[in-house]
């Protein structure tokens, strides 16, 4: 790799890790390529992205952002989950290292706070944007129902009530 591209893939890192809303760091030795295959299709099916990176140009840009917290676990073959959602990158990622022992997830970045494995892992268990969208539409749209039930329980009664007295004349 020459200059040119190593300078391209730290500017690329740099925007990575500062216009993510959460960046995920683990190990990946030892998976084979459907596994990695498996894993990227994972990622892009969360609107997520699954990376491996090179140590020293992770580190440079990781510095450039000023988050060099975390400059511990990019040691050993790493790679990096990103997304814009916090919460889609460490969801896949989670999901992922339960079913595959070799994928080892070692932290992460959110926003300039760094996170160990633990915290990745509660991150992951949160509700994502759209879930919490949806709750809140469904929060909003409940009271309304409400209202629209006791506006139209009376005039049901009364309907109920006219219906029966109509009844009782049509008999007699």
């Amino acid at each position: 790799m020459d200059r040119a591209q190593k300078a391209a893939q730290i500017e690329q890192l740099e925007e990575v890790f500062g216009t993510s809303g959460s960046v995920v760091v683990a190990h990946y030795t030892g998976m084979t390529v459907a596994q990695m295959t498996k894993l990227r299709r994972d990622m892009n099916a969360a609107g997520a992205t699954f990376k491996v990176a090179k140590n020293n140009l992770a580190l440079r840009a990781l510095s450039a952002k000023g988050a060099d917290d975390v400059s511990h676990l990019f040691k050993g073959p790493t790679g990096i989950a990103y997304a814009n959602d916090p919460v889609a990158a460490p969801k896949v990622a989670s999901a992922f290292a339960k079913t595959n022992d070799k994928f080892v997830i070692l932290g992460g970045v959110f926003g300039k706070q760094a996170l160990n494995a633990d915290a990745v892992k509660a991150l992951a268990e949160l509700p994502s944007l759209d879930e919490l969208r949806a709750k809140i539409v469904g929060l909003l749209q409940a009271p309304a129902q409400r209202v629209a039930s006791v506006v139209a329980a009376p005039a049901g009664q009364l309907a109920r009530v006219v219906a029966a007295y109509a009844r009782k004349e049509e008999a007699a």
